[in-house]
């Protein structure tokens, strides 16, 4: 599948598998820059910057997944998974909660995030007054055991 890429800072660098089979393409950092909270004067976010938009095509999204060796970075990402709308052409950046402030945190240069673009299904729900019966049946959290 082929989709359309724009740099937007000339130190941008395309996306790409590290190894075959790979899901994720890496995302490599144009700028990071830590956002001091203006009410706690504290360093609790870290904005990093890919330098990139993408036109991902109508019916895909684009999923911006941490990476494993976020473990060692003294950052998570904010928001779990980035979302990047098939309509969204705007530099994609991810947002990282500050955890440990003594580890080094990511740096221009450094792969910080993976890109998974995939396809979804268009859904309409239908409104019913039962579901279908199942074995779990409305069991939830921890219902299944240990």
């Amino acid at each position: 599948m082929n989709i359309n890429i724009k740099k937007n800072h000339p130190e941008a660098v395309i996306p790409s598998y590290a190894k075959k089979g790979d899901a994720g393409m890496d995302l490599i950092a144009v700028s990071a820059k830590v956002l001091v909270d203006s009410l706690t004067d504290e360093d609790t976010k870290l904005e990093v910057d890919s330098g990139l938009s993408f036109e991902i095509p109508e019916g895909y999204v684009g999923l911006v997944f941490p990476r494993s060796s976020i473990k060692s970075t003294g950052v998570r990402l904010s928001n779990a998974v980035g979302v990047i709308d098939s309509g969204y052409r705007g530099t994609v950046k991810s947002v990282f909660d500050i955890t440990d402030k003594s580890l080094a945190y990511y740096e221009k240069g450094d792969k910080f995030a993976q890109l998974i673009i995939l396809p979804y299904p268009s859904i309409q729900f239908i409104l019913v007054d039962e579901l279908s019966n199942t074995d779990r049946g409305e069991g939830g959290f921890g219902s299944t055991g240990k």
